[in-house]
């Protein structure tokens, strides 16, 4: 009896100082987040401000970062979580990496045209974007008949549009880049592909420290 009431005891005391220690992770400490330039413009913001105003003694640091390099940074200590975004045939991430989903982010082709396809620009210039865009353009492309050729490369979503609309070449952009920057005079052409996939990441054994679960909870309540 005595045996087990000293575990029953030993169980709620390590209860309690877990609980202290995520509270004090909560009050005091520092997060640092890696995503792209799509999600930095729409749903980050709004998530520092969720986790300041739940959070204020946490500060938020924010690096600008393509997928592959934030999971890089995930894997070398310099981050805590990164954003990242998938396709839906896209390899799956090493082990270790826990993923989180945030939203589906859909897909448009920008042109000059309303209500286009990309069946349309078969032999039009592409504009290509980073390698995990480009690859998902060839492969939608393919689905049409047809390898696109990539004419012009830029990953700046400002840049893109000013190129679709000078008639340089057509692309295709998701739904965060045209929420962050939308110019007027470009058309947007939803789609049938699936989706990409935004994911928050960390990495390592379970459980977070307290500091990264309340930024990824911020970020999914802001995605909403």
């Amino acid at each position: 009896l005595l045996a087990n009431r000293a575990t029953e005891i030993v169980g709620r005391v390590d209860a309690a100082t877990r609980e202290l220690a995520a509270q004090v992770g909560l009050q005091f400490g520092r997060v640092r987040l890696a995503a792209n330039a799509s999600a930095l413009s729409t749903i980050v913001p709004k998530a520092a401000t969720m986790l300041a105003e739940a959070h204020p003694g946490i500060e938020l640091s924010v690096f600008d970062r393509h997928p592959v390099e934030a999971l890089q940074m995930l894997c070398r200590s310099e981050i805590d979580v990164a954003l990242i975004f998938r396709y839906a045939d896209a390899p799956v991430e090493e082990e270790g990496f826990r993923l989180v989903h945030i939203r589906d982010d859909p897909i448009y082709l920008v042109s000059q045209r309303p209500d286009d396809s990309i069946a349309n620009h078969r032999y039009s210039p592409w504009i290509g974007g980073c390698e995990r865009c480009q690859d998902e353009l060839t492969t939608v492309c393919r689905r049409e008949g047809f390898t696109p050729r990539i004419a012009s490369i830029s990953d700046d979503m400002v840049v893109v549009q000013a190129l679709v609309a000078a008639g340089t070449g057509v692309t295709t952009l998701p739904g965060l880049a045209l929420q962050a920057h939308r110019r007027p005079d470009i058309h947007t052409t939803e789609l049938n592909s699936s989706p990409r996939r935004l994911y928050a990441v960390t990495y390592g054994e379970p459980p977070d420290p307290p500091a990264p679960t309340a930024l990824i909870q911020a970020i999914h309540d802001s995605a909403r």
